[in-house]
């Protein structure tokens, strides 16, 4: 995978033992459970759409089950997740595409495709893009090295200067995938946990509680909010 800027992103293992340790999921999602939770969690706070990802399962099993459903039944369950009647379109014809191409829902092959194709692969799919498409990759069993960037991860990564300050998510999970060839997925899959409830809890969109960052003295912004010079 390559670099999506003229600037590669800093060593971030300074990063990692700064920040909170988080514990990581017991248990991983199938490849196909963690794509259809990814789907329907975009803009919806994690318990809203957990909750709602438990209902389908309670309703339908399993992923066959919502292939065959009406979107507008689906529609229903997840009513309470953002942009509900748009997820449910993309999520039912998603998943039947997935098994039209693969006669199933396994989705074995995304763990032996190189990583960019398997990228490339599932976001082919109604309403996948790079988030959906890594979180797919990286949080279910499959495992698989590449970085997981959500709004709160990318406000982070902006705002000390790892990207560009008009970076978007494909573009952020490119630069820290690259910039750490060597982090196993659980690697990844940590420092995304930990980079998100830092944007969620100090790092915050509105405010911004520099002063109780762990990162302020690497970070750009930090350094011009205290009249400090820029960390080079």
């Amino acid at each position: 995978m390559q670099p999506a800027f003229a600037f590669a992103a800093p060593d971030l293992r300074p990063w990692q033992g700064r920040l909170a340790p988080v514990a990581l999921p017991a248990r991983r999602r199938t490849p196909v459970g963690q794509l259809v939770k990814s789907m329907i969690s975009a803009r919806t706070r994690d318990a809203v759409s957990i909750a709602a990802y438990r209902r389908l399962g309670e309703r339908f099993g399993a992923a066959a089950g919502i292939a065959r459903a009406e979107p507008a039944e689906v529609e229903r369950l997840i009513g309470d997740v953002t942009f509900a009647d748009a997820k449910a379109m993309r999520l039912v014809a998603a998943l039947r595409l997935i098994e039209a191409s693969d006669g199933g829902f396994a989705l074995a092959h995304l763990a032996t495709r190189p990583l960019d194709d398997a990228l490339a692969w599932l976001e082919r799919l109604p309403g996948v893009a790079r988030k959906v498409s890594a979180s797919t990759l990286n949080a279910s069993t499959l495992g698989r090295p590449v970085m997981i960037v959500d709004t709160h991860v990318l406000r982070v990564l902006a705002r000390a200067g790892a990207v560009g300050p008009v970076a978007d998510s494909r573009a952020g999970s490119e630069a820290v995938t690259a910039a750490m060839p060597d982090w196993s997925g659980d690697d990844f899959l940590a420092f995304h946990l930990q980079l998100k409830r830092l944007g969620q809890e100090v790092c915050r969109w509105d405010v911004p509680r520099c002063e109780a960052c762990p990162l302020a003295d690497l970070c750009a912004t930090a350094g011009k909010r205290s009249g400090k010079r820029d960390p080079t």
